[in-house]
């Protein structure tokens, strides 16, 4: 964790979220250079000053026991438990785990166990070079909680004055999305992204199955990319395809099913919706703004990529223009940083090699 963009930075994002501590919530804080040990106690948010002189206390060098780290932190969660508070570890890391538990197997099993003691994992990463994203997030997913990068101040801010308090309290859990597309109107789909967070049709029903848990004043966007029965499509045809729903059916698009227990587990709840016409735009620039803003962002993202299924029609350019249109109020100015890392990749794109 050495470098000011790593320990130095996690120092001043827990000092903001130590801000927010109430007198009710309890920290314990486990550092994990080296050898795993506790360096504060479970101690209650009118200390803050303490919380603070422990964070000032902490020194990046030698190797780093990642696993020891999260299992000592798990173990102070479980000592500490309390039926009626959201119980959570934080782990704040560059990725590094090379001491002890370093599998990636492992830890995620050892993570899945550990969530259903009722302790949920949230990951923050900071650094670059051994960070390794995929890992951090599927340890979050394992744990029933969020992952996020740190990179600034700002980022830090936005993630523990905004993002975390939401998440930290959970309405529902293991929550699944199933959309079932009409073939008598739509011929193809793709989901844009999601793509650790796929289930298999035969787990949507089965309750054992673990899912993602949604926070308070937290929203979900999923996107696909449809094909109209009628359009040209990416691929041949299908010989023998199905034959159209009923009657009574044809102007859906399709059917909407989400799925979601309560927090602490139970039994879950069904709710069905159908899509019809009626919830089509006419254009792109009369549908809302959050699902212009979202699609500038899908698109931002698959462009980075590669993606072979963007057109080069709808390039850098394009992506800005939609940004732009969809900016809306922006009182942190996040939108606006989005519209500058577009003409970034824009400029990165077409700078002659070599310079």
């Amino acid at each position: 964790m050495e470098g000011a963009d790593r320990l130095p930075l996690a120092r001043k994002a827990m000092n903001v979220l130590i801000d927010q501590l109430r007198p009710q919530d309890r920290v314990a804080m486990v550092a994990y250079a080296g050898s795993a040990g506790a360096v504060l106690a479970p101690t209650n948010g009118r200390h803050k000053l303490m919380m603070r002189c422990a964070l000032a206390a902490l020194s990046a060098g030698g190797s780093t026991a990642g696993g020891q780290g999260l299992a000592l932190a798990y173990d102070l969660a479980q000592q500490n438990f309390d039926p009626e508070a959201i119980n959570r570890v934080i782990l704040m890391t560059d990725g590094d785990f090379n001491v002890g538990l370093s599998d990636p197997a492992r830890m995620e099993d050892f993570v899945a166990e550990k969530r259903r003691s009722g302790v949920y994992l949230s990951v923050y990463g900071f650094g670059r070079g051994n960070y390794n994203d995929q890992m951090m997030q599927t340890l979050a997913q394992n744990g029933n909680g969020t992952a996020a990068y740190i990179d600034t101040l700002a980022e830090a801010r936005r993630l523990f004055l905004r993002d975390l308090p939401a998440a930290m309290f959970p309405i529902a859990q293991d929550v699944k999305i199933q959309v079932e597309f009409n073939p008598a109107r739509v011929s193809e789909y793709r989901l844009i992204g999601y793509e650790t967070r796929l289930l298999n049709r035969e787990d949507f029903n089965n309750d054992q199955v673990d899912a993602g848990e949604v926070g308070s004043g937290a929203s979900v966007t999923a996107l696909y990319e449809i094909t109209p029965v009628g359009a040209p499509g990416s691929v041949d045809p299908l010989r023998y395809q199905a034959e159209p729903r009923a009657q009574g059916q044809g102007s859906e698009l399709a059917f909407l099913k989400v799925r979601h227990q309560p927090p602490g587990g139970g039994t879950s709840d069904l709710i069905t919706r159908a899509i019809t016409q009626g919830d089509r735009t006419a254009r792109l620039a009369a549908a809302p703004e959050a699902t212009r803003w979202a699609l500038a962002v899908a698109a931002f993202g698959q462009k980075l990529r590669g993606d072979p299924w963007v057109s080069d029609r709808f390039g850098w350019d394009e992506i800005e223009t939609l940004a732009q249109g969809a900016r809306g109020r922006d009182p942190d100015g996040e939108r606006a940083e989005f519209v500058t890392l577009v003409r970034s990749a824009a400029d990165a794109h077409v700078r002659p090699q070599g310079h």
